[in-house]
């Protein structure tokens, strides 16, 4: 009678681990989707000449599983402006599927009026509503990015916002067009402010002469990340996007050790 009763209860506990694994069959694959990084050069790709000269887009590729696809457009020295008159937008929307994301992050030569590619603080609040339009207009998801911290601290150790004005502008926009915001000018500030005036060199371009052959009479750049600090600046990134969506989070590799940095 027990070998019959413990064969029935096999059998059933067989039958519903069968249905199981036919019911998980039918779930259908994650559908792909693309993330386009729209930027400037402190998250574009870098060239091997300019190592270890690095770009925060070059480290969130690969926090990803391989249903995503990240595509960095992102180039050294370009505003909201000269973005779009170089093609480098339209290379994302001749490309954009609904749902793909797009994350947005200028700035840095938007505000220095001296360069060529500086644009007012209309224009710039134009330009960036004119991408919000025209992903929406691609159903695709676009999000702003305020422009990520220089190193640059006053004569107490306490860092300055050199962005203030402009990453102003792109809260408001925020705000105005109801798009999400991951307002890395601010949590970045606080990272770089952690590592103090001396530590948080070891986020920047900084190297000393004949410490790498790129840079062999040394170099002093506080707008530009090494390796480590591309990739906490990522990570930032990465933090807040898995808040904002359900969908990039559970695309994110090991998604099910929850949100840490």
């Amino acid at each position: 009678m027990k070998k019959t009763r413990l064969s029935k209860i096999y059998r059933f506990s067989l039958a519903i681990m069968m249905l199981g694994g036919i019911a998980l069959s039918f779930i259908p694959p994650k559908k792909k989707l693309t993330i386009f990084l729209a930027g400037d050069s402190t998250m574009a790709d870098k060239k091997v000449s300019a190592y270890p000269e690095t770009g925060w887009g070059m480290s969130f590729k690969f926090f990803f599983d391989s249903t995503v696809v990240v595509v960095n457009k992102a180039q050294n020295g370009r505003s909201t402006r000269t973005f779009i008159t170089d093609g480098l937008w339209k290379q994302i929307t001749d490309n954009l599927n609904a749902e793909d994301y797009v994350l947005i992050q200028f700035g840095h030569n938007d505000e220095v009026p001296t360069k060529k590619s500086a644009t007012t603080e209309t224009e710039f609040k134009n330009n960036l509503i004119l991408y919000i339009d025209q992903s929406r207009s691609k159903k695709a998801i676009p999000i702003l990015i305020t422009p990520v911290t220089r190193r640059s601290f006053d004569s107490t150790g306490t860092i300055t916002d050199t962005h203030a004005r402009y990453a102003r502008i792109v809260r408001d926009v925020a705000i105005e067009k109801r798009v999400q915001l991951i307002d890395l000018d601010q949590e970045s500030m606080a990272l770089v402010q952690g590592f103090g005036p001396e530590g948080s060199k070891w986020l920047y371009n900084h190297l000393q002469p004949g410490e790498n052959p790129n840079y062999p009479d040394g170099k002093k750049d506080d707008t530009h990340f090494n390796e480590l600090g591309a990739r906490k600046m990522a990570q930032i990134v990465l933090a807040d996007l898995r808040r904002l969506s359900p969908e990039i989070n559970s695309r994110v590799v090991g998604s099910d050790r929850g949100l840490t940095r």
